[in-house]
């Protein structure tokens, strides 16, 4: 518990900003760098920490993502313009086995995985934030758009004030007691544009810097590309067949599809569109069929982590929202416990191209609050 025998500072400790040391993850984008500026303008003992994730000599040359080598530079820079400490620590033997591994082997398995999860539950949010237990910080801070909000339970997570920028689906898995250590300096804010207003005032190299797009390690968006130099065996070529198991076509490897995918599958003269709905990467199948194929109410989810104040199994049933996929607002839907980490969740209006390997993420029907959320499986 805090000592609350004082007034606390923005951070939420009872002692001056001076005394409080906060360790910002710095990727070298705006975001953490405002973070950052802003910390120490209000006179926090500031430590940037930068994680090299990937081979840095290929990571020189990639601009447009986080923790590559042009990023790392522009931390380091940041830091000496705001006159802070800065670190760079090589992950790249954790980063490969804890999330890139595993994102290849998801795609050969028929799944959709989505590594920034992944890299912030293993990573930023476990081994880093020991690092910075290690430095004696007080709290670590990060340029994400969420927000942490103190409640009668404890702290809890709230979607970013702006919805466009908003990061609560790749953040479910922020435990509890993790989320009593991290803090989100930007997730008040009401736009982007109040971020790079920040960076303009402290004169930051970084303030016109454009935002990350890509997932780090994957060039231009291009998976297929990544998976074939880690998992050679996935460019097999194979069938594309219906539901019923005629062959309709042939392709060249499954990472080459997605579930919900229409176009692209070679198949032409049909009166109706076919879409993938499965994909078999043991069997090297693509399976096809009509649109109403896709449509999902009964998800089941694993390793779910819970943000609610009652235990996950202590009741028959939550009733929720809740998104299958990054860019869907969320749904109304009933969570039915199986355990305190598994569960079946029905959706109350059936979603299309729900994928194994996405995340479920859940939503307060009645606000912004998260009650965390759970890996989407086969079942």
């Amino acid at each position: 518990m805090l000592d609350q025998t004082g007034p606390l500072n923005s951070l939420g400790f009872a002692k001056a900003p001076e005394d409080t040391r906060v360790v910002v993850a710095m990727s070298g984008g705006v975001d953490s760098s405002v973070v950052a500026a802003e910390l120490k303008a209000q006179g926090y003992d500031v430590v940037g920490v930068t994680l090299q994730l990937y081979d840095h000599g290929a990571a020189l040359a990639k601009k447009g993502a986080c923790c590559a080598g042009i990023d790392i530079h522009d931390a380091r820079r940041v830091a000496e313009e705001m006159g802070f400490p800065h670190y760079v620590l090589d992950y790249e033997n954790v980063f490969r086995d804890a999330v890139i591994d595993e994102f290849a082997d998801s795609y050969l398995g028929g799944a959709t995985p989505v590594p920034c999860i992944r890299c912030n539950e293993r990573v930023k949010f476990k081994d880093l934030l020991e690092t910075a237990k290690d430095l004696d910080a007080d709290c670590m801070a990060t340029g994400h758009y969420i927000q942490r909000l103190v409640g009668s339970h404890g702290p809890e997570l709230h979607s970013a004030a702006d919805a466009n920028r908003d990061q609560s689906y790749f953040l479910f898995s922020t435990t509890p007691e993790q989320l009593a250590y991290l803090r989100f300096p930007l997730g008040h804010l009401p736009s982007k544009d109040d971020t790079r207003a920040l960076a303009a005032k402290y004169g930051l190299s970084v303030a016109d810097k454009p935002d990350s797009q890509d997932i780090c390690f994957v060039p231009d968006g291009d998976y297929a590309s990544v998976i074939r130099k880690l998992r050679p065996e996935a460019a097999a070529p194979g069938d594309i067949v219906d539901v019923d198991g005629r062959v309709l076509a042939q392709h060249e490897g499954v990472i080459n599809y997605t579930i919900g995918q229409r176009r692209g599958l070679g198949i032409g003269g049909l009166a109706d569109p076919l879409y993938v709905v499965k994909l078999d990467a043991d069997a090297r199948q693509v399976i096809v069929g009509p649109k109403e194929m896709l449509a999902t109410r009964i998800v089941p989810v694993k390793e779910v982590n819970w943000l609610g104040d009652a235990p996950f199994d202590s009741q028959p049933e939550w009733h929720v929202a809740v998104k299958v996929r990054s860019t869907r607002p969320p749904t109304d839907a009933i969570i039915r416990p199986l355990s305190a980490t598994e569960a079946t969740v029905e959706l109350v209006a059936a979603e299309a191209g729900v994928s194994p390997g996405q995340a479920c993420v859940f939503y307060d029907r009645d606000s912004s609050r998260i009650f965390g959320g759970g890996w989407i499986h086969k079942g």
